[in-house]
Order: structure tokens, then C-alpha cells, then sequence
């Protein structure tokens, strides 16, 4: 996978950023890595008369109508999250303990991108709401697959490099695109993350971010940062 998979709108975000390339780089998701995503969603679902059943790891089949019981249509839930990112994306609360180890290992030397696949409209909402909570990064509205993003960013830097994600799917492109990323399968509410096995290419799953934090230190220390 190269950086000509990018999207221009991402490529442009990218571009516009100043790194260090001798210094380590992490590289995380927002929903439910640094922020409550679930949580959030069920708040504005109850205000709908909707709610989470959390059977299966998906959103699609899992949210219902409250009065009823009934599914939302599959077909339904883009145009659901759609509004519900409009509504909800500068409330969202900091996933406990994030602000502190990411601000530990910055100042240990490491430089920090948060590469979330929130609407580019929102962007800016995003990145206000994750500063606000102690977590002020850049932020890249991503689209599609993460491994492009992350290819681009292994040829600005020498890493070590970091990536976090709670989707299994992107944590494969990441991978695939450069092979020697840390992959922590991050999945912030429990009860999510009893519901899918760790994903194969990553080298830990976690819903703790001091344990994260002793993950990415342990290893700083072994490759010499």
C-alpha cells in the first residue's frame, strides 16, 4: 500500500504538518481510543428514543428502537451517524488516562498525530473538543483505510512508530503498508472489547492506557528512545 491510495483531502492535512524524523511518532485513533465514542452514541441515541444493543461488535443490527424493540434499518445507520457526529462530536468525553500518558510521552520525546476518520467537517469541533481535555495534537480527518496516511508519514520520519486503533480492519492496513509500526488494538468500553479477539497484527490489545503507556515506554526503552 503507498501514499498514492491517499486522499487528497488527507494528503493536503498531511502535508501540512512539521516533524521531527528522529524523533519517535505516535499515531491514534479519537473514538474510543481517546475518546468515548460508545458512550457518547448511547446519550444521543436515548435522546431518540433509540438505544445500544451491544451484541456483536457493530453498529449495524445492534441499534434499536426503544418502544418497539425494532432494528434500525442497516441502510439507516450512515445518515444516524452522520447526525450524530454533527451533534455530538465536541462532547465526547477523554477516555480515563489518555491526557496523562500521552503528556508523559511527549515529554519523553515522542511527537503525537491524532488520525481519526471523523467528517472533515467536524474537524476542527474534534480537535477544540480533544484540547479542551488535555489532549491538544494535530488532528487529520482521515477517509477510508489508515495504512496510506501512516505510509506517508514512514517516509517523513525514522519512528519508532506507534499506532492505535480500535478497528481491526485498519490495524491490518497498517501493517500492511509498514510492516515495523507497534499496533495496539485499543478498545476503550469493556464491554466492546469482550466482544472481539484481538486483532491479528497487533502486538497487544488494551483498554487501559496506563497499561498502553508501560507498553510504549518498555518498548521506547528497548529500541534506544
Amino acid at each position: 500500500m503507498s501514499i498514492a491510495n491517499l486522499e487528497p483531502l488527507v494528503l493536503e492535512q498531511l502535508q501540512t504538518l512539521t516533524l521531527d524524523p528522529t524523533r519517535p511518532l505516535i499515531i491514534s485513533d479519537a473514538d474510543e481510543v481517546l475518546l468515548q465514542f460508545v458512550a457518547g452514541l448511547e446519550t444521543y441515541l436515548e435522546g431518540r428514543e433509540m438505544w445500544l444493543d451491544l451484541q456483536s461488535f457493530a453498529l449495524s443490527g445492534n441499534i434499536k428502537h426503544k418502544q418497539s424493540n425494532e432494528v434500525v434499518p442497516t441502510e439507516d445507520v450512515p445518515a444516524l451517524l452522520s447526525d450524530f457526529f454533527a451533534a455530538s462530536t465536541g462532547d465526547l468525553k477523554a477516555v480515563a488516562g489518555a491526557a496523562d500518558a500521552l503528556a508523559a510521552l511527549h515529554k519523553r520525546g515522542a511527537q503525537i498525530i491524532v488520525l481519526t476518520n471523523v467528517p472533515h467537517e467536524q474537524r476542527h469541533v474534534r480537535q477544540e473538543c480533544l484540547a479542551r481535555q488535555g489532549l491538544d495534537y494535530p488532528v487529520i480527518a482521515n477517509q477510508g483505510l489508515k495504512g496510506p496516511a501512516v505510509a506517508y508519514l514512514a517516509q517523513q520520519c525514522k519512528g519508532p512508530f506507534f499506532f492505535l486503533d480500535d478497528i481491526p480492519h485498519n490495524i491490518a492496513s497498517v501493517a500492511k503498508a509498514h510492516a515495523s509500526t507497534k499496533c495496539i488494538h485499543f478498545i476503550a468500553d469493556k464491554r466492546l472489547a469482550r466482544l472481539i479477539d484481538p486483532a491479528k497484527d497487533s502486538q497487544i490489545q488494551s483498554s487501559s492506557w496506563p497499561q498502553t503507556h508501560a507498553y510504549i515506554e518498555k518498548e521506547l526503552t528497548r529500541l534506544g528512545h
